[in-house]
């Protein structure tokens, strides 16, 4: 296990806790918080989500993190040193993809968002607010192959550069920004006249607004919210110096996530409730509420090109912190498993990155054609990170904690850092019991879901 001794790390406790925020701070915070947030009864999803985070999202990060930590390895690695069975194998490499698969089609969404800051920053607002801007935009392959090519550019750059010089230094950089915008535009949005209404629903549990369905999708939420099974927090976690405390580290990260996760909230539900005369129904799933809705609120806000600005460049920020968390994961494997320098692994996720993304950036316009069980290449990508893939890469993660490694061993690798484990028995009776029932629900309700069979 200490064959990585030359492995990089982060300079200390912030480096860490921002870039692990980083990651968990992406487009699931900002474009679909705010949209299961209204559909699924407001403040009481908000409860429920935060409960969740409290003890099933602060589980998964302490085993990810502790099992990174402890092996110095990515996620490949990091499940081999606990054995050579075949499940535990295919727990590693099933970790490792993920971010391999979910990171060209994210690219692709952040060169959306590179267009529409483009055009905010040029002063076509009211074009963008108009119907039909968004769907000729991506039917477009051209534009949107040059803009996902930027994107794609701007993640590899700062991967090259390297843990402490490249993610570390911009997680530094534009954390601290991405909460300034944060406040600057959740402020303007609940100061609009008939806005408070969306703020008393967002923020004050109402128990009528409760469903069984609050539940199932707060949970897949915080899942994704979290970057949990993504082999991100697995990768970071061999980066972390043995004396800094991952309890402390990884409560820091919740806070941070879940603060960006309600300021999203506030920023949006709001705004779309004083637009809309209070009706929830117009905060739609997935792309359309961002590059369809949000635009329009803006222009009907008036200074839209001013918060669009602002607005964008948030929402810019945070796919870039994601995509370098994603893409730092997917290099690390490569370092590790095939022994190449950082510059080769690199290369080889950039070209990945371009080839699968193409599918996915093409799939709207030129590659309209092609579907795959009725999906587009971006859906099906989607459908099968998120909705398949994560939640097993989650449940082998739980068995390797609660079967394999032990409870005991992850407290000897936190005790590192700190003197107790001081949430040791909601981590024992979460890894051993509630986790794999918790994933298998998001499993078989994700899958429900993509089929038809519920709505969600």
């Amino acid at each position: 296990m200490d064959n990585h001794k030359k492995r990089s790390t982060f300079s200390g406790k912030l480096g860490y806790v921002l870039s692990a925020a980083g990651a968990s701070v992406g487009l699931g915070n900002i474009w679909r918080f705010p949209y299961l947030a209204a559909k699924y009864g407001g403040g009481i999803f908000l409860l429920i989500y935060i409960l969740l985070a409290l003890t099933f999202g602060y589980t998964m990060i302490i085993a990810e993190s502790a099992i990174g930590r402890m092996t110095r390895k990515s996620p490949v690695g990091a499940f081999k040193s606990f054995g050579k069975s075949k499940w535990i194998s295919f727990g590693g490499w099933i970790n490792a993809i993920i971010p391999v698969l979910i990171v060209p089609y994210y690219s692709v969404i952040g060169g959306w968002v590179i267009k529409y800051l483009l055009e905010y920053v040029k002063g076509n607002s009211s074009s963008l607010a108009q119907d039909g801007y968004f769907s000729e935009f991506i039917s477009n392959g051209f534009s949107t192959e040059i803009c996902f090519i930027i994107f794609c550019l701007i993640t590899l750059i700062i991967i090259y550069a390297g843990v402490r010089n490249g993610i570390e230094r911009v997680s530094k950089f534009m954390m601290p920004i991405l909460i300034v915008l944060s406040l600057i535009i959740t402020i303007y949005s609940v100061t609009r006249p008939g806005a408070m209404e969306g703020v008393k629903y967002f923020l004050v549990p109402n128990l009528k607004n409760f469903s069984w369905m609050s539940v199932v999708a707060a949970m897949g939420q915080m899942f994704y919210s979290l970057s949990i099974a993504m082999g991100i927090l697995v990768t970071f976690g061999s980066y972390m110096k043995k004396d800094i405390s991952i309890e402390d580290s990884t409560r820091n990260v919740e806070v941070f996530d879940t603060a960006i996760a309600i300021m999203a909230g506030l920023m949006i539900i709001p705004a779309v409730f004083a637009f809309s005369g209070g009706n929830p129904d117009t905060l739609q799933a997935g792309p359309a509420l961002m590059f369809i809705t949000i635009p329009k609120v803006f222009e009907n806000m008036g200074l839209g090109t001013a918060i669009g600005i602002l607005f964008f460049l948030l929402v810019l920020f945070a796919a870039l912190t994601s995509s370098i968390a994603l893409t730092e994961s997917a290099v690390s494997t490569f370092e590790d498993e095939i022994g190449w320098s950082r510059k080769k692994s690199t290369v080889l996720v950039g070209v990945i990155m371009i080839v699968l993304g193409s599918l996915s950036s093409l799939g709207y316009g030129p590659l309209a054609f092609v579907k795959i069980i009725g999906m587009q290449f971006l859906d099906f990508f989607d459908f099968l990170t998120n909705s398949v893939m994560m939640p097993i890469a989650a449940l082998m993660t739980s068995l390797l904690v609660a079967r394999v490694v032990g409870v005991k061993k992850i407290e000897e690798e936190i005790i590192h850092g700190e003197s107790t484990f001081r949430r040791k028995k909601i981590f024992a009776v979460m890894i051993k019991y509630l986790c794999p029932i918790f994933v298998l629900i998001i499993l078989i309700s994700s899958v429900a879901n993509a089929f038809g069979w519920i709505s969600m």
